[in-house]
């Protein structure tokens, strides 16, 4: 006999359609409107941004020229998720202690889900496609690809969570729990995803309870086998045999799940090599890691960035100082990531309200200071901003096939679509 199980709509009240929701202030997303008269005129959802929203009457016109699209929504709490769905969705979830967490699908709007500017569209905001909520804060979501499961953690840590997506509503439902091994109150593990036949779960919270769970079985088909106790800071799966690994100490590694535990690993020997400057990291590799060249990015909370070689993670290829005012006041918000569609151009946030993009071609030699080939400011002067703290983004990333657009959402719940211009090669 079938159980039936609560739509979405029907958790979040009647007024909820399972799309195009807004708030009483008119956001995109969030809590379903109060009752009240219908409205006269249908909400703004979202807003293209013109520079006289975000700026100073000075930088009108370098503004202008900057961007070729900007879009801000608001959502209904902060999240530090964004991750992609194919290349016009992507899922968000709510962070917060003790209350529920919503998770949710939305679908981009249709002129953002186009290639090129064809003109105004009649649909201009997010639509809620699925929902759901955890007991829990969700740190970190990572879809299953060529399925409908989702996979979070966040604290407290003592397991991950698998969600559907139910295909007969609108509901992303708790479907079951991966017991994580080492347990701790202040730590969360980190979480990524071997994609195959079988999908296996890689996740830990230190080298020492680094495992792949076999999604379906949870039966543990790989272990470090370690007594290392190094806090990890992030996980990413390269390919079906092999992930990397990212010490919040700047320690990174590589490992092939095929061999008992051999990182090919990086060792911290001085001068522009991570870790040396103290602080947190994090790191991610691009996707030309069988490529001769530098492809992996390591970022610390002080705003040092080196470029390594995958072949020799112990010798920087270069080590620069970012423009950043002040090291990072929340290290766990650190990001750095590479841009699928440009060569040698990547992102990095978690320092302000402020994304920051690179071209890293010419760098060379250590400790050099760089300047951002484009900074996204629109989180610190969209207004509205009602806060007396300047907002500080909590995640970003870059659409998956148009190369110059990325989302970034900040901690006062802001979430935008931005599509830079490179003014170097405009001129």
């Amino acid at each position: 006999m079938r159980t039936e199980v609560p739509g979405y709509r029907d958790q979040r009240g009647p007024s909820h359609t399972g799309a195009n929701r807004c708030n009483k202030t008119g956001s995109p997303v969030g809590l379903a409107p109060e009752p009240g008269p219908p409205p006269t005129e249908p909400c703004c959802h979202s807003r293209v941004l013109t520079a006289l929203e975000c700026c100073a009457p000075c930088d009108i016109v370098s503004l202008s020229c900057r961007y070729q699209d900007f879009h801000a929504f608001d959502l209904s709490g902060a999240t530090r998720v964004l991750e992609w769905i194919g290349d016009k969705g992507v899922f968000v979830a709510e962070y917060e202690s003790l209350k529920k967490n919503e998770i949710l699908h939305l679908i981009l709007p249709l002129r953002l889900s186009v290639k090129e500017n064809q003109g105004l569209f009649p649909e201009r905001d997010f639509k809620v496609c699925h929902g759901g909520f955890s007991d829990t804060s969700v740190f970190d979501l990572k879809h299953v690809p060529d399925t409908r499961l989702l996979v979070t953690t966040g604290l407290p840590g003592s397991y991950l969570h698998v969600w559907q997506i139910t295909e007969d509503s609108d509901v992303i439902q708790a479907v079951s729990t991966i017991a994580v091994q080492e347990k701790e109150d202040s730590l969360w593990p980190r979480v990524a995803i071997f994609s195959s036949t079988t999908p296996g779960v890689l996740h830990g919270v230190r080298l020492s309870s680094l495992r792949v769970v076999d999604l379906e079985s949870q039966k543990t088909t790989y272990t470090s086998g370690v007594s290392d106790s190094e806090e990890l800071s992030s996980l990413q799966v390269l390919d079906t045999n092999t992930f990397a690994f990212c010490c919040a100490s700047g320690r990174l590694g590589l490992v092939d799940i095929r061999q008992k535990w051999a990182p090919s690993e990086s060792v911290s020997n001085g001068r522009g090599s991570p870790g040396a400057a103290g602080g947190r990291w994090c790191a991610e590799v691009g996707g030309k890691v069988r490529s001769p060249g530098p492809s992996v990015a390591i970022l610390g909370s002080n705003g040092q960035l080196c470029l390594l070689d995958p072949r020799d993670l112990c010798h920087p290829v270069s080590s620069v100082q970012c423009l950043v005012s002040a090291p990072s006041p929340d290290p766990e918000l650190l990001r750095v990531t590479w841009a699928p569609g440009l060569d040698n151009c990547l992102a990095i946030s978690g320092f302000d309200g402020t994304v920051q993009v690179y071209d890293t071609t010419s760098w060379d030699g250590m400790g050099s200071q760089v300047e951002p080939l484009f900074t996204h400011r629109g989180h610190i002067f969209l207004e509205g901003n009602q806060t007396d703290t300047t907002p500080l983004v909590t995640t970003h990333t870059w659409h998956p096939h148009k190369p110059r657009t990325l989302l970034s959402a900040a901690s006062d719940a802001s979430l935008h679509v931005w599509d830079w211009v490179d003014m170097h090669a405009s001129s």
